[in-house]
């Protein structure tokens, strides 16, 4: 393991042992002092108002860990083409939580179940990031997961086009954590990118991918 800017490579087990260690939890309260609020509007080349988190809508999204013998990888998804927003752009399974949920984990699980069929029973947490919030209006609950193999999904062809597996060391080698731009609402706005294999993985998922970077990192 590389820390202070460099690679993390890491091991599922070691991945686990970090994360325990260094991530939250418990899901982060709205308003807690201590959090750092993460989102869209960091590291703009013009100053952006954090948005109001308690206006936001609540989410939550599942980062699962997939224990490989080639080594651990992210489970993530590309979102159907056919969806008025956010079509065809990758993402980590996960949505908006319903009253009945009662918290973000099982709004992440149902989430996972609805649109790729993963099963909650392989699921082993591990703990939080603090929230991160999108210009699009939403507050994500990041929660950080083992998913243990073996496990066969359903895609739901309503709100996935495919789900597919990156190298867990890839995404946190803060080499391919690339700074990007673009025109968005008339202001120019940067994001995280990190391409992988033809996918272009940015925005709100490379944000809180970076999170979790920086979380272990410490």
């Amino acid at each position: 393991m590389t820390i202070n800017g460099h690679a993390l490579n890491l091991d599922a087990g070691a991945f686990a042992a970090l994360a325990r260690a260094r991530l939250r939890p418990d899901p982060p309260d709205f308003g807690n002092v201590i959090s750092r609020l993460r989102g869209d509007h960091e590291n703009q080349l013009q100053p952006v108002p954090i948005p109001d988190e308690r206006s936001a809508v609540p989410a939550a999204v599942l980062i699962g860990v997939v224990p490989r013998a080639e080594g651990p990888t992210v489970l993530l998804t590309q979102r159907a083409s056919s969806l008025r927003s956010h079509s065809a752009q990758v993402a980590f399974p996960g949505g908006r939580v319903d009253a009945i949920d009662g918290s973000p984990v099982v709004t992440a699980l149902r989430e996972s179940e609805e649109e790729i069929g993963l099963p909650r029973e392989r699921v082993r947490m591990l703990g939080f990031l603090d929230a991160y919030l999108t210009g699009t209006g939403y507050r994500i609950v990041p929660v950080v997961a083992l998913i243990e193999p073996p496990f066969a999904l359903t895609i739901n062809p309503h709100e996935v086009d495919e789900a597919f597996e990156a190298p867990l060391s890839f995404l946190l080698d803060p080499a391919n954590h690339k700074r990007e731009g673009r025109e968005w609402q008339g202001q120019f706005r940067t994001y995280y990118a990190m391409p992988y294999e033809g996918r272009y993985i940015w925005g709100a998922t490379a944000g809180m991918i970076r999170n979790l970077y920086e979380r272990l990192a410490g």
